[in-house]
C-alpha cells in the first residue's frame, strides 16, 4: 500500500505515471488504492455516465491490474455499442506515438485515438440505469 508519510498523487497523476491518458478516469473519483502487485481499486459516490466516442457507464467501484500502459481485467466500466452495454476488459496503449488506445469489449478490439482521453471527463449520475 502507499505509504501516509507522503501525500498520494491523485489518480489522474498515477494513470499518467503509468503512461495511460489521465481521462480514463472521470473527475468524480472519491478515493482510490494501488498495490504493490499492481492491484487498483477507484471508488466513485455512485455509478455514473459519460461520454468518449459511445456512452460509458462507471461502477461505484473500479478495479483493473494497472502496469504500465494498460489496465488489464477491468471490472466495473461498460461501454454501449449498438445500444447493448458490453463490460470493458483490458484498456492499453501499446505505442504512445501512434495516439491509439485499445479497448478490449469481449466481442471486439476498438481503437480509439488518445486525444478522446486527455481531460477527465465529468460523469453525471444517472439515478437508475438500465442495463440489459
Amino acid at each position: 500500500q502507499l505509504s501516509l508519510s507522503s501525500p498520494s498523487p491523485s489518480i489522474h497523476d498515477l494513470l499518467r505515471s503509468k503512461g495511460l491518458p489521465p481521462g480514463l478516469l472521470p473527475e468524480e473519483v472519491k478515493s482510490y488504492t494501488f498495490s504493490e502487485t499492481g492491484h487498483l481499486e477507484v471508488f466513485l459516490d455512485a455509478p455514473c455516465l459519460t461520454k468518449y466516442e459511445n456512452r460509458v457507464l462507471f461502477e461505484q467501484v473500479v478495479t483493473a491490474n494497472l502496469t504500465y500502459g494498460s489496465l488489464i481485467g477491468v471490472e466495473g466500466l461498460q461501454q454501449e455499442e449498438l445500444f447493448v452495454w458490453l463490460p470493458v476488459k483490458d484498456i492499453i496503449v501499446n505505442d504512445p506515438s501512434s495516439g491509439l488506445i485499445l479497448f478490449d469489449i469481449g466481442l471486439a478490439h476498438k481503437q480509439l485515438s488518445l486525444s478522446l482521453f486527455e481531460d477527465p471527463p465529468h460523469c453525471k449520475h444517472e439515478g437508475k440505469i438500465i442495463k440489459l
